[in-house]
This record gives structure tokens, C-alpha cells and sequence, in this order.
């Protein structure tokens, strides 16, 4: 899952259009939307979002031809199929993203969990709210660059959007974001797009085969019953209250190996939150374990 309405420059001269030939946003229809937001993924939309949520959730309406956004809370309300409830999620929530974010966290991976790896049969890291696809690829790469093609490395790649986790799958990037990697990344790692595609690469299909993409909730699907030496769940948990926050990391820590590592975003802190991780570094959590230099049992 991505930053939830947030808009980028660019949206903004569209959204006021959208804003402009949508139906009015009650105070009490704006109620209904917090609540499902909350309710079934844990966002916390605060007050002074309402022209937001028209300009997102307008063009749904207009699609679906609902008059009111109290029709269209209806009509989410009473699909069974958990269709209508992911195309809600996929309106309130901007995938914003790029290849190796927040650097400190890939320095992390490559001496902290690659040394890990190695002699495994297989290793499988999750990340829990990919977006478009540059956090899972960002993570399979640097480990293949560190541990080597003969470790079998996999990404579980996870996400509430079912529009990015088809980004994701697709694996299709925009020149610039691919010619910003590492020297050597863009030939070994991606096909280089031509005709229609020219300004876009693609992941090879070897590298796409290692990444498996679901759709998942945060809050209410069911935990993979396999154990992972490392989680990213990054830029979400901000979005959370304090309770939803400490539900989220209880189920992922329980998902994580000995010795395993969460990691958050660096906007992002667990200070407040009731969770049983020993703090490493800014953003970087570890299982508890005996010795080591994060044993230290501090919540930061």
C-alpha cells in the first residue's frame, strides 16, 4: 500500500476538475468512508481530507453511475465478493515509490541479512506493502549482488492495491528511474524496451520468476505460515493509529525468523507502539536474541 491521499503536483490541476463535477461530501457520507477506511484496512483518514476523498473517489462514482456518495458506501457495504472494497483501497491510496529507497536500509540488507542466506535451501523476504514493484526488485537485486546467483533468493511481494500488484507483476519502469541504478543493473536485470515501448525497461523474466505477487491486508489476511529472516513493511504503519500499528507489527514479527529483521520506514517509529522487537537502528527492528548489539530490548 502506498501514502494514502497524497497528491503529487501533477495530479493536482486534475483532481480540482474531478473535485469540480463530483457529487458534495456530506459530513456524514465523509464519516461512512472513515469508518470503512478503518475498519477494513486500518486508515486512518483524519479531518480536512474531504476534498481528497471527492477528488479520488469521484471518478468512481461517475463510472459506477452512483449519485451519492451514500450510494456508493452502500454498494461497497454490501459486496460480498471483496471487489468493491479493493477498488476503495485503490483509490485512497497513491503508490508513490522508487528503486532503493531509503538507502540505509539496502546497506542494512547486505551486511546483516545476505551473510544469512547463505547454505539455505531457500530464502524468501517479504515485502508487505510493495506498491509498484521498485521495493521487491530493489531487495531481490541487491541480495543477488551480495550473496551471488547460486543462493536462492525469492521475494514474497504483498499489497492491498490490486492496480500496483499488477505494476508490479508487470514489471515495466520508466527509463529514468532504471538508468538511475547501479552501473552494470540496467543490462543485467532488465530488457530495454523499443517501438511503443521505447523509454520503458522491463524486468527479465528470470528475475520476474523469483517474485511472487498477492494481495494481502495488513490487518485481516491470513499471515504466510512461513518464516522470513526479513519483512519490509515500509511507509504504511505512519498512515495507522497507535493501536493498528501494534496489531500490524505483532502479526509480522510473528512472521519473522530468529534473528530476523523488520523494517519501517524512516518517517516512521514505533516509539508508543506495544510490540516485543528489540530496536537496532532508525527504522531497523530485531527479534529478540541473546547477545548481539541489539539485545538491548529498547522500543524506540
Amino acid at each position: 500500500m502506498g501514502s494514502p491521499l497524497c497528491h503529487e503536483p501533477a495530479e493536482r490541476g486534475l483532481a480540482d476538475a474531478l473535485v469540480a463535477t463530483a457529487p458534495p461530501l456530506s459530513h456524514a457520507e465523509f464519516t461512512q468512508i472513515r469508518r470503512l477506511a478503518y475498519d477494513h484496512f486500518g486508515l486512518d483518514l483524519k479531518e480536512g481530507k474531504q476534498t481528497l476523498i471527492v477528488a479520488r473517489l469521484g471518478k468512481t462514482l461517475r463510472s459506477k453511475g452512483f449519485s451519492s456518495f451514500d450510494q456508493y458506501c452502500r454498494h461497497v457495504t454490501a459486496d460480498h465478493t471483496g471487489e468493491a472494497l479493493a477498488e476503495l483501497a485503490n483509490a485512497l491510496t497513491t503508490n508513490f515509490t522508487s528503486f532503493l529507497r531509503e538507502p540505509a536500509h539496502f546497506e542494512f540488507l547486505k551486511t546483516h541479512v545476505a551473510p544469512k542466506l547463505s547454505g539455505r535451501a531457500t530464502n524468501t523476504i517479504w515485502s508487505a506493502a510493495c506498491s509498484t514493484g521498485e521495493e521487491p526488485y530493489s531487495i531481490l537485486f541487491t541480495l543477488l549482488e551480495t550473496v551471488g546467483p547460486a543462493v536462492d533468493v525469492r521475494i514474497l511481494a504483498t499489497d492491498i492495491s490490486t492496480r500496483a500488484l499488477r505494476a508490479a507483476a508487470e514489471a515495466v519502469f520508466q527509463a529514468e528511474r532504471v538508468e538511475a541504478l547501479p552501473s552494470g543493473w540496467p543490462r543485467k536485470y532488465f530488457l530495454k524496451g523499443s517501438g511503443k515501448w521505447q523509454g520503458y525497461y522491463r524486468v527479465k523474466s528470470e528475475y520476474r520468476e523469483r517474485m511472487q505477487c498477492r494481495r494481502f491486508n495488513l490487518l485481516t489476511s491470513e499471515v504466510p505460515a512461513q518464516r522470513f529472516p526479513a519483512i519490509f513493511c515500509r511507509n504504511v504503519m505512519i498512515y495507522f493509529d497507535k493501536p493498528t500499528q501494534g496489531s500490524v507489527v505483532k502479526r509480522l514479527a510473528g512472521a519473522l525468523d530468529p534473528g530476523g529483521f523488520l523494517f519501517i520506514g524512516h518517517s516512521e517509529s514505533l516509539a508508543g507502539v506495544n510490540h516485543q522487537l528489540d530496536y537496532v537502528q532508525p527504522a531497523v527492528y530485531g527479534t529478540p536474541g541473546k547477545g548481539g548489539p541489539w539485545s538491548n530490548n529498547s522500543k524506540r
